[in-house]
């Protein structure tokens, strides 16, 4: 087994090749629905490395692609808890008094463009922390409430593991999804 994918990433990869092998003596459409599988793990992966970089803007970027293409409980769950790990991270940061990491946090979220570097948008980490918890919270609210629609047992099964992830990893659960997710 590649040391770089855990047992879980190393099975899901293997199902999808044996499921792209099953599939292609089928027709060249049927080719699509592995690829499909394949795209749907490549989102929640880049999400999870993007949310241990601590890089926000991106891992809600990955998910919110998720949900667009790949809509379920699952794809709602995983965005909610991207925003409500942002929320958490913030309150870490004010906490311990770390406001240049709340404004390099503010930059992450607020640039994307090259002109950013010539006109950065300035903000001070107070107000920044503020304006990005209110937002995150309203959106983590929402999206929490989209997968509850789906499948409600599914969420409350989930928000059970996270619920135990955030226990046992009180200092930095901010920066990974709970193992059981296995994305």
């Amino acid at each position: 087994m590649d040391t770089l994918l855990s047992k879980d990433q190393w099975t899901r990869w293997r199902r999808t090749v044996a499921l792209a092998l099953l599939v292609i003596p089928i027709g060249g459409g049927a080719c699509a629905i592995a690829a499909v599988a394949q795209e749907s793990i490549s989102h929640l992966r880049q999400a999870k490395i993007f949310l241990a970089a601590g890089d926000y803007r991106h891992a809600i970027q990955a998910c919110q692609r998720e949900v667009v293409e790949h809509p379920s409980a699952e794809s709602y769950l995983f965005l909610t808890y991207v925003y409500q790990a942002l929320d958490a991270y913030l309150d870490h940061l004010a906490k311990t008094e770390k406001w240049v990491a709340v404004e390099q946090l503010y930059l992450n979220l607020a640039s994307e463009r090259v002109e950013d570097l010539t006109d950065p948008p300035d903000v001070l980490a107070r107000i920044a922390k503020e304006i990005i918890q209110g937002a995150a919270q309203k959106q983590s609210d929402m999206t929490a409430a989209m997968a509850a629609r789906l499948d409600d047992k599914a969420v409350a099964y989930r928000w059970k593991q996270q619920t135990d992830w955030r226990r046992t990893h009180s200092e930095d659960w901010w920066f990974k999804p709970p193992d059981a997710w296995g994305w």
